[in-house]
């Protein structure tokens, strides 16, 4: 499927039916410069890193949908990046609350490059992961072994060059359509996870705030692996609202890497 075919898809909801249900602060008054004078404190972001010490599992050369053990962890990865001002909002929320988010690139989408100085800083800090989801978004069972390769390595390279990092050992492979000899290819380039989902905010095509708020409800849940999407704005009108319902239920939202530990290559 080309890019052009997967901007139809996308806009006519058809992959989401496959995938499933900033404050600004206030400055000091210029005029106030009594030496008694003092700042307001800075508001507190609602998301913070894991707490010191947190121990991470080694996981199995398979594919995960839900994080290992008992906890109250929350790993809420993004897809896509369709919409460039959606890729935006997302660095913009992560920024402001301290979301600690994962992102499954689709390399070919202009947003990761357009956004790539936002995004860098928190991809350097740890608090943005970065996960392969292949070139132009192709259904990987659909190619041969030097399609599928072609589509990993490109954005495999794509992320090095750009953000330091090439989202090893973790690839979300298109639509979730994977099999032995997809995982084969991808694991001869270092992606040894395919990393599924227990749970979507169906959101890969044109879906009601509404709507994704009741998926939200029903699957930000605690060990969960989520996926969203950056690729319709209806996300970036319900911030508030996820946050609450994370908050809410005590959840710590979570990268993959704050909690796993991958298998020896």
């Amino acid at each position: 499927m080309d890019r052009r075919g997967l901007l139809a898809l996308l806009a006519a909801g058809t992959v989401g039916a496959l995938a499933g249900c900033a404050p600004v602060s206030a400055l000091p008054d210029d005029d106030d410069r009594s030496s008694t004078s003092v700042a307001p404190a800075a508001p507190s972001k609602p998301f913070g890193p894991p707490p010191a010490g947190t121990t991470r599992a080694r996981i199995p050369a398979r594919p995960i949908t839900r994080l290992p053990g008992e906890g109250r962890n929350l790993a809420l990865t993004v897809d896509d990046g369709a919409s460039a001002e959606v890729v935006g909002a997302y660095a913009r929320f992560a920024r402001d609350t301290g979301a600690r988010l994962t992102f499954f690139v689709t390399g070919s989408f202009e947003g990761w490059t357009a956004h790539r100085d936002a995004l860098r800083p928190l991809v350097d800090s740890g608090q943005v992961q970065l996960g392969n989801h292949t070139w132009s978004h192709p259904s990987l069972v659909s190619l041969g072994p030097q399609g599928v390769a072609r589509e990993l390595q490109r954005t495999k390279d794509f992320l090095r060059q750009n953000f330091g990092t090439d989202g090893t050992p973790y690839y979300r492979p298109p639509f979730g359509y994977h099999n032995a000899a997809v995982d084969a290819v991808a694991a001869d380039l270092g992606y040894t996870v395919p990393t599924l989902w227990y749970g979507s905010l169906s959101d890969s095509g044109l879906v009601t705030e509404q709507y994704l708020l009741e998926c939200a409800r029903k699957y930000l849940r605690e060990q969960a692996i989520v996926i969203g999407h950056a690729n319709h704005a209806t996300v970036t009108h319900v911030y508030g609202q996820l946050t609450e319902i994370i908050r809410s239920r005590n959840l710590q939202l979570v990268t993959l890497n704050d909690v796993l530990q991958a298998p020896p290559r």
